[in-house]
């Protein structure tokens, strides 16, 4: 044990510096945020995920964010608009820098919980019955994300695909579908890293 932590230790050491980047950063990011459902509409997100890079192209991630949309759910075939709902993320990330010029793409992907929102309502009508107001249900699931993007000095766009899991509610012998995945673009910086 001692011989792999000790192993460990100097691997870390000789990577760090043979680094040309600083490898902690943080990124600060504001954006539009698309869920899938047809019916449901786009709102706004923001993020903040620190980051240490393992090496001039690869960074590790921890990524914070929260997206506030109007959730759509599905039922008999039939899709409602509900309430302006939030999204949680809490991803552990992993991003790779191409190239070492002032402007680098990348690609990444991620793993980790997803927090959904259980607030606002959707009215539903079922075969003549009378109208219900139907919760949405508040839930932590597990999901991923991919993303793509460009970085310019400290300046930072991506698109990302953030795959939230479906939640259901019960209504007699009906299930209600709430399709979570959504689309997000978004612009930021990052405060920290650069060429040493």
């Amino acid at each position: 044990m001692k011989k792999f932590l000790f192993s460990m230790f100097m691997l870390a050491g000789l990577s760090a510096s043979a680094q040309e980047f600083k490898p902690f950063k943080v990124n600060v990011s504001v954006g539009y945020a698309k869920p899938f459902t047809s019916a449901a509409s786009g709102g706004v997100l923001i993020a903040i995920e620190p980051k240490y890079g393992l090496s001039d192209h690869f960074d590790l991630g921890l990524r914070l964010e929260s997206a506030f949309v109007a959730r759509g759910v599905v039922t008999n075939g039939q899709t409602v608009t509900g309430d302006v709902g939030a999204f949680g993320s809490y991803m552990l990330t992993g991003t790779y820098l191409f190239g070492t010029g002032g402007i680098r793409p990348f690609l990444g992907i991620g793993a980790g919980a997803y927090s959904i929102g259980g607030a606002g309502t959707v009215v539903i009508s079922q075969n003549g019955q009378p109208n219900q107001d139907i919760t949405f249900v508040s839930d932590t699931k597990f999901g991923g994300l991919v993303r793509a993007g460009i970085k310019a000095g400290h300046f930072v766009a991506a698109v990302e695909y953030n795959a939230a899991p479906t939640t259901s509610n019960r209504l007699a012998n009906t299930t209600i579908n709430s399709e979570n995945a959504y689309l997000g673009v978004k612009v930021g910086f990052d405060i920290g890293g650069g060429r040493k």
